[in-house]
């Protein structure tokens, strides 16, 4: 944390600087408008011809400098106003503040086998802690790590990448505060650009158009230098500059359609170079973190990608200067420029196009692994699990908490099932049973996506992971509550039976009916997976189920949360503890709002 401050304050001095040089230029800019006005206006009386041909041009290049040093500045400033956004929003994040990256509420999704019920991902989830992706591919990156099975080798590059990026938070940031320009953007760049190379408009011209573009300075200068030392011979180039401005205004309009389509993307595509830039001038170690920068190279060319977007981003911010009316006027007189900035970028995609789309994929998991460097650098002391390879080896998990519970309120377990397969969770109400199962739940969805975790140590195989929590009617689907239990309870029990690899998380089964059916329904249920050699863990109030140890001795074991009662006050410790539960508590909770509970006879 103390970096980020120290980063917040070197940083705001410098933007304070930035802006006070951005407002300097600004009025110079305006004194060579009023200044340079006057003086062009008194040489006009001078009747001096090469007085105001200097005056002219001499005016035209101060102008175009100042408003070349303005757009210096502002970027440089845009990018000081991204890195001060970078910090702050991890000092938020730290004192319970707001990510500004995407929550992943666009990937949730009620059927998936866990994600709504581990939190993974929309509000208050655990991808809005872990993301600092800003492009759509990286979100879509980024969730396929968190809601999809993992092979172990990717796992491990992933940890790899993620520790060297940790390390670094200069690059680290440098990265994101070049691609922060992306956030919110609903533009998919890549769709884009292969929707706009791809299209028939994707031409422009012909032949003789194109080599009159290339001599037209030289004409117009020519003719200018014609006209200083034969004064009779000034009309040639006036004649000139005014062909040309005429012939740019008649295409204006395909012109017009060309830019209007690619502009948008213009300052995206400087971010994306910047960004791809620091991928490829860095020396790495970390495996994966070669393979993409690899993969960042064009083949067949010496070019590198971030240079090929480059020369698309200032071609495209060289035609948008047609959108200034005098700029415009002045480069289309001299150097037809609409037509030349055209036929670059029609040449660009003629040499780039086959390997630059696959450049958006690669830039996209890279993002995605500085959101794993982030969340590691951010828990330094949490533990980097241990992915093992043979599906029978023990899952051990010492001082696990739940990642998405601040540090000073979480409350650490222990837990192996090194001699037993089900684990039978019972125990009062709010003693932390459905908090247990879901932190181990969502820390194996940390591990699986190459992340660290909140605990001293977590080894685990790679489960497939398959949850029954919140299960809630659909009036939509007309789907009640029992209805929606058995329908979830079927994809539990096929999905066991099929998958060998599969880990159930249960938290109290069948709700939706009376205690009798629930009871036996349930035992049912378990017998049924224990059949099926499954595999998880179940949370429940039933404490008639713990029997099931003494059935089935090494296959369920069983564990509980309990409470403490001291002077009719309840106190959790929310530890995990062999055997079952003895204590509940639902009679003292309900008279807490008011409600005595008649006690049964013996």
């Amino acid at each position: 944390m103390d970096i980020y401050l120290s980063n917040k304050v070197q940083i705001e001095q410098e933007v304070k600087k930035l802006d006070r040089a951005i407002n300097q230029n600004s009025f110079y800019r305006l004194g060579v408008i009023i200044f340079g006005g006057a003086a062009l206006f008194y040489s006009f009386q001078l009747e001096n011809l090469l007085l105001v041909l200097i005056l002219f041009f001499g005016l035209i290049f101060l102008f175009a400098f100042l408003v070349s040093r303005q757009s210096k500045l502002e970027k440089i400033s845009a990018y000081q106003k991204a890195l001060l956004a970078v910090n702050l929003n991890e000092i938020d994040l730290e004192n319970k503040g707001v990510n500004i990256y995407d929550n992943g509420a666009s990937l949730e999704d009620n059927k998936h086998p866990y994600s709504a019920d581990l939190d993974i991902v929309g509000s208050h989830s655990l991808f809005e802690l872990l993301n600092r992706s800003t492009t759509k591919l990286s979100l879509s990156v980024l969730g396929e790590w968190l809601l999809t099975d993992a092979k172990r080798g990717e796992i491990l590059k992933r940890q790899e990448a993620a520790a060297e990026l940790a390390t670094d938070i200069t690059w680290s940031q440098d990265f994101q505060a070049k691609l922060l320009s992306n956030l919110n953007q609903k533009l998919d760049v890549k769709s884009f650009l292969s929707t706009y190379f791809q299209s028939a408009d994707f031409s422009f011209g012909h032949s003789f158009m194109r080599l009159y573009v290339k001599l037209a300075p030289f004409l117009f200068i020519g003719a200018v230098i014609l006209a200083v030392f034969i004064p009779a011979a000034a009309y040639i180039p006036l004649v000139i500059g005014l062909a040309h401005v005429f012939w740019s205004m008649a295409n204006g309009g395909k012109v017009a359609f060309f830019s209007s389509r690619i502009d948008k993307v213009g300052n995206l595509l400087d971010s994306y170079a910047a960004s791809m830039e620091l991928v490829e001038n860095r020396i790495w170690k970390a495996t994966r973190n070669q393979e993409l920068q690899e993969q960042l190279k064009i083949q067949g060319s010496s070019d590198s990608v971030s240079h090929a977007f480059k020369k698309l981003g200032k071609l495209i911010s060289n035609l948008d200067a047609r959108n200034n009316m005098m700029v415009g006027t002045i480069l289309n007189l001299i150097f037809l420029w609409d037509f030349k900035q055209v036929f670059a970028i029609v040449d660009w995609k003629a040499k780039y196009q086959v390997n630059i789309l696959e450049s958006f994929d690669t830039l996209a998991e890279v993002e995605a692994l500085v959101s794993l460097g982030t969340w590691k650098r951010n828990h330094a002391d949490w533990a980097t699990p241990i992915i093992v390879e043979h599906l029978d080896t023990a899952l051990e998990a010492v001082d696990l908490a739940h990642p998405l519970i601040a540090i000073d309120k979480a409350v650490a377990n222990t837990y192996t099932n090194a001699d037993h397969q089900i684990a039978l969770v019972t125990g009062s109400n709010m003693a932390g049973k459905s908090t247990f199962l879901r932190t181990v739940g969502i820390n194996a969805v940390l591990a699986y996506a190459g992340a660290v975790v909140p605990a001293t140590s977590f080894k685990l195989p790679i489960f497939h992971l398959i949850s029954y929590m919140r299960i809630k009617d659909n009036l939509n689907e007309s789907t009640s509550t029992f209805k929606a239990e058995l329908d979830r309870m079927k994809f539990i029990l096929e999905t066991v039976a099929q998958r060998a690899d599969s880990f159930f998380l249960i938290d109290e089964m069948l709700r939706g009916t009376n205690s009798v059916d629930k009871y036996l329904g349930s035992r049912a249920i378990i017998k049924k997976l224990i059949t099926e050699n499954g595999k998880g863990m179940v949370a429940t109030h039933d404490l008639q189920l713990s029997t099931l140890a003494d059935e089935y001795p090494k296959v369920v074991k069983n564990y509980h949360f309990d409470i403490q009662v001291i002077q009719d006050e309840m106190l959790f410790d929310y530890k995990l503890k062999i055997g079952e539960c003895k204590i509940f508590n639902a009679s003292m909770l309900l008279k807490g709002i008011g409600v005595d509970v008649e006690q049964g006879r013996n």
